[in-house]
């Protein structure tokens, strides 16, 4: 039986519309400073995504049983409905009547190139929401992106309740400095980054990754197709990418790696055996369009993760 994970992150709608054409065909370099463009844009679609929400909905259908810590406006009563309809936890989840649902407006052209604007809403009121456990037995925790005090809040209660936690600070890095990178990273059990963050947050905390990798008992970074590498007991393994059929669209592939790894840990698995699934969980989700509509089925994944590491995982 797996244990509950508390996932304290972005609950987000992505409204994604396609230009055709190319973006550097209208934008003229001699002109930023005075830039007034508008792109038609005749496809348009809306996806449910934020990273607790992405995390919750692998993790929930792989059998483990999430519980998110965020915060949505006004216009997030059909989402807190989906999440509930698949039997995902949103007792912890807060409505704000005078705020909108954080939500990202991406804009894309023939050569996937992205215009993006993203607007935090109710993102920047989580920190109202309670990561305390209240007598109830929680596995694992994790810190993905959210508002910033939201993450500094839930790191410190975790922390204070001796709940191991991940912290996974993604595009959130940004907006914190040396000092509390430092502190974070001191708080927390395991950190998990992509390849671009790991040398960011290098930069930031003035520390190398063996250093990194040395204050918490695993850091696993995620390198697209090339796989990921897992620091763990003063050892580096790399583990191998799953194998795709076709690469479809990326958003939120990070997010159902984690759910992977998450699953593993609640069941008390090791850490290489748990970023395995991860890369497969990534692998699954790389094969469908948006963060939320790829299938989980258990029998494919546990064939995909034979085929790429030698055994079944269950």
């Amino acid at each position: 039986m797996t244990g509950r994970v508390m996932i304290s992150g972005s609950v987000a709608y992505d409204t994604i519309m396609v230009f055709d054409g190319h973006f550097k065909d209208h934008i003229l370099a001699n002109q930023v400073h005075m830039l007034n463009v508008s792109f038609l844009t005749p496809r348009l679609k809306r996806e449910f995504g934020g990273c607790a929400a992405n995390i919750a909905y692998s993790l929930k259908r792989l059998g483990g049983d999430p519980l998110v810590l965020a915060a949505v406006g006004r216009d997030g009563s059909d989402y807190l409905e989906r999440l509930r309809t698949m039997g995902i936890d949103t007792a912890r989840v807060r409505a704000f009547d005078d705020q909108y649902t954080a939500q990202a407006f991406i804009t894309t052209d023939l050569s996937d190139n992205q215009i993006t604007a993203f607007h935090p809403g109710a993102m920047g009121s989580a920190d109202q929401v309670s990561a305390k456990a209240d007598g109830e037995p929680v596995a694992w925790g994790i810190v993905a992106p959210n508002g910033k005090a939201a993450m500094l809040r839930h790191a410190v209660e975790f922390a204070a309740q001796g709940i191991p936690f991940i912290f996974d600070p993604g595009q959130g890095l940004p907006m914190f400095d040396g000092e509390e990178l430092r502190g974070l990273i001191g708080s927390a059990t395991a950190l998990t980054v992509n390849d671009y963050e790991a040398k960011l947050l290098g930069e930031r905390t003035g520390w190398s990754e063996e250093e990194i990798a040395s204050k918490v008992k695993a850091l696993v970074i995620t390198r697209g197709a090339e796989g990921s590498m897992l620091y763990e007991g003063g050892s580096r393994q790399t583990i191998a990418a799953a194998s795709i059929q076709r690469a479809v669209d990326p958003t939120g592939c990070g997010d159902a790696y984690r759910s992977g790894l998450l699953y593993g840990l609640s069941l008390g698995w090791s850490w290489l055996d748990s970023a395995r699934l991860g890369s497969v969980l990534g692998a699954a989700k790389i094969e469908h369009a948006g963060a939320q509509n790829h299938p989980v089925d258990r029998a494919q994944l546990g064939a995909r993760f034979a085929a790429t590491y030698g055994r079944a995982p269950w």
